[in-house]
């Protein structure tokens, strides 16, 4: 390594000195102090397992559609401490993981999908307005940004595509000097701006704010609560915890990434790791050096991307890039800690922004991600259609998992809806292999994304076959 190179990677790890290895958003004086834990039986007419969006929007829709219904809540731990208080607070309207993956998987149903998207995005805004939830919720929008002229190029033409399938309303393609007027940095080659499809969030805020809201409207919320075991019972269902038990009419699951209590739905998901730094406030000086006057969420084009966003107080959020599967799907607390990622990191933020040289970076952390092999959303129904489930959101479950909470809710009452009649509600993904299969595969495909990132976005064979039978990833 260069001398001069040498010298900007210590430079960047000095920005880390001082980061704590716990999630920004978690780490609020404002957090709620958590629900008692369930001891002793407990009787409901519908049991919501999982305390992270997919089950609080559950919760908190089954209460709106029916006042009278006697809602249940477990969590394992506390609300929102998993991956509903980690993410980068990207509450995107797409409910199939991006419009290019949706439209590549189900192109006859795209635009009802963007359509029932915008709407369940409308409806977010519209919850947290009723029920007054303080998270900082702001409708800037998304710019997919290029870094390479390969991917410039890339977005001009996919821009046209969308212009040519009627998919491109409030989509607007930015030149370098129309995006570096927006945000400035010397990487940015071009970008796509969606202009009402994201809104910027705090995500934990939302979490508490739910979990208020579905306690105000009569939900009971059991917290440090896990659900051990679930079996029939009699006409409804049995959920099994450490001190107690809970008899249901109906069960929905929204655990995602920790072990599904209906077995068969394991193989459908895998967890992958993902890492993000928060930087102190940037001062006037600092934010007016890189513009970002519109508050706009970014994401960079690259198959190993990054994502970055201000948060209310400026501070950037900068995560992405590494996605990291360990070998047997293992979830364990000392994986949300990398420090060979946050190096990573920091090292490619003061690529994107030199211009904030000498930042400092508060906060470093990791969180697992339930991804499945198509990326977004699947569902499901079991004994005897008493139980749903929604899992494998893949990163963009923000916005989607209060979509995924009406789906269950629909399949529970046993309706047919417009949200039932889509293929995507009614076929499931690819199950991935067992183990080694899995792990070798997700590392030859990670190996393979970097090397298209490094040969102007060339897939290889590998990932020409995978594309083949519908298991593409673009990170």
């Amino acid at each position: 390594m260069a001398p001069s190179a040498m010298s900007r990677q210590a430079d960047w790890t000095t920005s880390l000195s001082e980061a704590q290895p716990v999630p920004y958003w978690l780490e609020d004086p404002g957090k709620p102090h958590a629900e008692p834990a369930l001891t002793g039986a407990e009787t409901c007419d519908l049991l919501v397992v999982g305390g992270g969006y997919s089950g609080l929007w559950t919760a908190l829709n089954a209460k709106e559609r029916d006042p009278g219904r006697d809602v249940v809540l477990l969590e394992g731990r506390e609300v929102g401490w998993a991956a509903s208080g980690r993410n980068g607070g990207f509450c995107a309207a797409s409910l199939t993981h991006g419009l290019a993956n949706g439209l590549a998987r189900w192109p006859d149903e795209i635009h009802r999908l963007e359509e029932l998207g915008r709407r369940n995005l409308d409806e977010i805004e519209a919850a947290v307005a009723r029920h007054g939830i303080d998270c900082e919720f702001e409708r800037t929008g998304e710019i997919d940004v290029a870094t390479e002229p390969y991917q410039a190029r890339e977005l001009r033409d996919w821009h046209r595509e969308l212009e040519g399938k009627g998919l491109a309303d409030g989509i607007e393609f930015l030149d370098a000097d129309a995006l570096r007027a927006q945000v400035d940095s010397p990487t940015f080659e071009a970008g796509l701006w969606d202009r009402r499809g994201v809104a910027m969030v705090n995500p934990a805020k939302l979490a508490w704010g739910l979990k208020r809201a579905c306690l105000d409207l009569g939900v009971r919320v059991y917290e440090h609560t896990p659900a051990l075991e679930l079996k029939a019972y009699g006409a409804g269902m049995a959920v099994r915890t450490p001190y107690g038990s809970v008899r249901a009419r109906r069960v929905a699951l929204g655990t995602n990434i920790f072990p599904n209590l209906v077995k068969r739905v394991r193989a459908y998901t895998v967890p992958v790791y993902d890492y993000a730094l928060m930087t102190e406030p940037l001062t006037a000086e600092q934010l007016g050096a890189i513009g970002w006057k519109n508050r706009q969420g970014l994401g960079d084009s690259a198959n190993q991307f990054h994502y970055f966003r201000l948060s209310s107080d400026n501070r950037i959020l900068w995560g992405g890039y590494d996605a990291i599967h360990h070998y047997g799907g293992r979830v364990r607390a000392e994986y949300d800690d990398r420090p060979e990622t946050y190096a990573k990191l920091a090292g490619h933020f003061f690529t994107c922004f030199p211009q904030l040289e000498g930042v400092r970076f508060t906060h470093a952390w990791g969180g697992a991600i339930d991804t499945c092999s198509r990326f977004s959303a699947f569902f499901g129904t079991a004994h005897r259609g008493k139980v749903a489930y929604a899992a494998g959101y893949t990163g963009l479950g923000v916005g989607a998992t209060r979509f995924g909470a009406d789906v269950m809710l629909d399949l529970l009452a046993g309706e047919e809806t417009e949200r039932t009649r889509l293929e995507m509600v009614r076929r499931k993904p690819l199950p991935f292999p067992p183990e080694p299969f899995a792990w070798t595969g997700i590392a030859l495909t990670k190996w393979s994304l970097a090397r298209a990132d490094a040969h102007g976005g060339r897939r290889n064979l590998w990932l020409r076959a995978m594309d083949r039978v519908g298991l593409g990833f673009d990170s």
